[in-house]
């Protein structure tokens, strides 16, 4: 039962997580006034509590209920996963950093600078190859 429940905190930080996004990528393109830059920034909080969420229960899934360990940390498709999911991390930094210190503008409206709007595309681009190899992770591929 511990399992399941786990599984299910982690399929719910990956809709967290993708909706956050998507609704950032769709929020980011636009001139914004500072109410939907508000929703802007709660789109971002929620792509952060979805991560902190597959975080927690991907390591308890290692740690304690789910596969051995050494599925895991045998798998080079496994490392090649999380290597991504903290590239995403990292490149969720500079988009954050913007909204955070933005959070006040005091005009009419602001445009998101392309360049963060690059870096939103590159992180649901990874969010793309992610599950995939999630699943041939799971199917056991990379394991010798």
């Amino acid at each position: 039962m511990d399992e399941i429940l786990v599984r299910y905190m982690h399929f719910i930080g990956i809709i967290f997580l993708a909706s956050g996004l998507v609704a950032s990528h769709i929020l980011a393109g636009w001139q914004l006034n500072q109410q939907q830059f508000k929703s802007l920034r709660i789109a971002d909080g929620v792509y952060g509590l979805g991560a902190v969420l597959v975080l927690i229960a991907g390591v308890l899934l290692i740690a304690s209920v789910g596969k051995p360990a050494e599925f895991y940390s045998k798998n080079p498709v496994f490392h090649v996963k999380m290597t991504l999911f903290v590239i995403m991390g990292i490149l969720s930094i500079f988009p954050t950093k913007y909204f955070l210190q933005n959070r006040k503008f005091a005009g009419d409206s602001i445009q998101v600078p392309k360049k963060i709007i690059k870096i939103i595309r590159a992180e649901l681009t990874l969010l793309l190859v992610i599950p995939l190899l999630a699943a041939l992770m799971a199917r056991g591929v990379g394991l010798a």
